[in-house]
């Protein structure tokens, strides 16, 4: 063991790539149940460790040394052995002021609630005070604030930070706040970072109130802790860099269009050039319930439009897709926020004259069927896409617009 991550359950960390960006060092994820926790840190054969859930607090009583910051949280994310003493730091407090500030989601003079009471509550605390909030209120199911005298006493609040596991990974699109009930918010920051669009990050955008996922903080307290690690400094602009890889790495490429447009073959096409597995969710609703055609025959439109949402929930909560969309899955919202947690929206836009129809029920009837459609999901598309791709040209041009475009929308 050199340098790793320890925790309880860390089978989607994405610190291991991380912590590649930043140095030649080996890091490696290290799941470890409470009772080898002592064990591991009396006989110190590592070099470097961050911890994660719940073992923050539960390091300190082995540790020599102590930085001001982890007196200042409460709970400490790094250790460091030097000299054979062993040093904890917290790194998450910097690494939550840069995603403020990334946001910019500014605290000073605000009044804050702060969802959740764990260790990460306690980081967020701990930037309010030194940002200089007005005051700070912590939320949870057990008080000292209950949600309920939230919604009674708290309505007024100008930013909410979510430090709960609320909405994350497997438990998707599970807000833990209707923000409807908040007209004064001018700031809204979610530690989650998978998925990379909460159901709390997709109500702040659709309210279009600043907001900002846990991703950042999570690559800036890396930054600090791997500076640490190695013993010397690390160029800043490289938190930027590892943030881009990163996501990049991690997000969907999911296309929509209209029927015909090319989403299949470019699809194909844009997933090799990315290196991500590629899934056609009309391909894999006929994989389980037969040929679509046949399912609109004998069961109708609706009972297709079910079959879809359900394949959207399923594929738009996994990461490093390239997703083929259904002309129609933009139809319901739903299906949108399922595909967008995850994803960049690329319109694959085609002239309606070269659109193919074999095989597509809803395009039977020509061009004047096709143009009544477009009138319909032409603001649709317009609304949930990120970028716009013109498929006029030859298809590897075509799928190689895509992938510019989704690098570039996806590195922001």
């Amino acid at each position: 063991m050199e340098y790793g991550l320890i925790g309880e359950r860390l089978g989607h960390s994405y610190s291991p790539r991380i912590h590649a960006c930043f140095g030649d060092y080996d890091y490696r994820l290290y799941p470890m149940p409470l009772g080898e926790l002592q064990e591991t840190l009396e006989k110190r054969q590592f070099r470097g460790l961050n911890i994660t859930i719940p073992y923050k607090k539960d390091v300190l009583p082995y540790c020599d040394e102590i930085s001001g910051t982890v007196r200042q949280v409460g709970s400490a994310n790094t250790l460091v052995l030097k000299d054979g003493r062993l040093y904890a730091d917290n790194t998450d407090l910097p690494g939550f002021i840069s995603m403020l500030d990334r946001g910019p989601i500014p605290l000073a003079g605000k009044k804050v609630l702060i969802l959740g009471s764990g260790g990460t509550s306690l980081t967020a605390q701990a930037a309010c005070k030194q940002l200089k909030a007005r005051e700070h209120i912590v939320v949870s199911r057990s008080g000292p604030v209950t949600y309920a005298e939230m919604y009674r006493d708290h309505t007024d609040a100008d930013v909410i930070i979510n430090a709960t596991p609320v909405g994350m990974y497997p438990g998707n699109l599970v807000s833990p706040v209707d923000l409807s009930c908040f007209p004064h918010l001018s700031g809204v920051a979610d530690v989650i970072y998978n998925p990379a669009r909460t159901a709390l990050i997709l109500d702040a955008r659709e309210r279009k109130i600043p907001c900002i996922d846990g991703l950042w903080m999570l690559v800036a307290q890396a930054w600090h802790a791997a500076k640490q690690f190695i013993g010397r400094d690390i160029p800043e602009e490289k938190i930027q860099e590892a943030y881009q890889t990163v996501r990049r790495d991690c997000l969907n490429l999911v296309l929509i269009g209209m029927p015909g447009s090319g989403k299949t073959t470019l699809g194909k096409l844009a997933a090799e050039k990315l290196g991500k597995r590629f899934i056609d969710l009309d391909a894999e609703i006929e994989k389980e319930y037969g040929p679509i055609p046949e399912i609109f025959e004998k069961q109708g439109e609706n009972a297709f439009r079910e079959l879809e949402s359900a394949v959207c929930a399923k594929f738009g909560k996994e990461s490093g897709l390239v997703i083929a969309s259904g002309g129609g899955v933009i139809l319901r919202r739903e299906n949108v926020r399922a595909l967008s947690q995850n994803g960049m929206m690329c319109w694959l836009q085609r002239p309606l004259e070269a659109l193919g129809t074999q095989g597509r029920p809803l395009s039977q009837g020509g061009l004047s069927a096709l143009e009544k459609m477009w009138q319909v999901r032409r603001p649709l598309y317009q609304a949930c896409a990120d970028f716009i791709v013109e498929n006029t040209g030859a298809p590897a041009q075509t799928a190689a617009r895509m992938v510019e475009g989704f690098n570039e929308a996806a590195g922001d």
